[in-house]
């Protein structure tokens, strides 16, 4: 369930919901239903998440524990 590692990737990194969607350039209520399941995450978003915390897409999605991207 990725919904929920969004949130954990979030609170680990000690941003707010609001600070998330201005990365994503959307409104906080917008990601508040990404990371709620209630939207689908877009594919642009995933990698932009991805790219933003460092971690793997797979790692987002829950395909992998492995928060590092491989190279």
């Amino acid at each position: 369930m990725y919904f929920s590692r969004l949130e954990d990737l979030r609170i680990d990194a000690d941003k707010t919901q609001q600070e998330i969607a201005d990365v994503l350039n959307c409104k906080r209520e917008v990601y508040r239903r990404y990371e709620k399941g209630i939207y689908e995450i877009p594919v642009w978003a995933l990698i932009r998440l991805a790219e933003y915390y460092r971690v793997s897409t797979d790692y987002i999605l829950g395909l992998s524990d492995e928060k590092e991207q491989k190279k």
